[in-house]
């Protein structure tokens, strides 16, 4: 039986209708399944988020050592343990990824997941802090772009700069919207972040770092002095920015990772 087959009799026998509030569209394109899971092995445990039907889980708990799958819908919860009764290596838990402490569920773990778009960059974020090391996931295809944009480029963002920060990022295939049930409105994106041994720049203060970064972001089209003015007065600014030869009158969005750094350093 095909995926897409077998997506629907799933969806008709639990009744099943996606919930737009929690970004449920159901892959079901096979290529894409495999592409996310092709770098899976016997040796790895796997933190799946967000499973939904299990189309995924189901090609993980055939190549992974164990799974661990967190979804937040109790229903899908149930559908997931009907599906796969017979697995020995996959456990479901029931909670809002947001509200797990990943490094205590899943020490040592790669993840590997078709994420809900609604929270992807809150998700990266903590996934980024936690021990996770290999993380590879389908996203909306802009923010795909987004987070794998060089910092200074036109497609940067704040997530650019904290995922630059911390690791590496490649955009591996694209998927259409026609291989969901049901269609989103975006094309999607299987993204592969690998973690840095060392973060790629060093800063004193990162919560400092994060919010200058975060700052200007918020008000990108302004110059620098004007878009950290909550942070730090402007006077204090220039001097900082005459100290390390940046232009005053220079967008955050043209700085490099290394720029965002000094500054932090040189406030903090």
């Amino acid at each position: 039986m095909d995926t897409l087959t077998e997506t629907k009799l799933l969806m008709k026998q639990f009744n099943i209708h996606a919930i737009k509030n929690l970004g449920q569209n159901f892959l079901f394109d096979e290529q894409a399944l495999n592409t996310i899971a092709q770098d899976v092995t016997q040796e790895d445990t796997v933190l799946e988020i967000g499973p939904g039907l299990g189309n995924l889980t189901e090609l993980l708990v055939k190549k992974a050592k164990n799974v661990i799958a967190v979804e937040k819908d109790p229903k899908m919860c149930e559908v997931l343990k009907k599906r796969f009764i017979l697995e020995k290596n996959l456990e479901i838990i029931n909670d809002d990824i947001l509200k797990v402490d990943i490094d205590k569920i899943t020490p040592n773990a790669k993840v590997v997941a078709n994420l809900p778009y609604y929270i992807t960059t809150t998700i990266i974020t903590e996934l980024l802090k936690s021990n996770i090391k290999d993380i590879t996931i389908l996203i909306q295809k802009e923010v795909a772009q987004r987070i794998c944009a060089e910092p200074g480029d036109k497609e940067a963002g704040a997530i650019t700069y904290l995922v630059n920060y911390y690791a590496d990022a490649e955009i591996v295939d694209y998927v259409t919207k026609e291989c969901f049930i049901p269609s989103p409105k975006v094309d999607s994106a299987i993204v592969r972040i690998t973690k840095l041994k060392e973060k790629r720049v060093k800063v004193n203060d990162e919560e400092k770092f994060f919010e200058i970064i975060k700052a200007n972001f918020n008000m990108r089209r302004k110059t620098l002095t004007n878009s950290l003015s909550s942070i730090c007065e402007k006077d204090e600014l220039i001097k900082i920015l005459n100290q390390l030869n940046i232009d005053e009158n220079v967008r955050g969005e043209k700085l490099s990772l290394q720029q965002f750094a000094d500054i932090a350093n040189l406030m903090s």
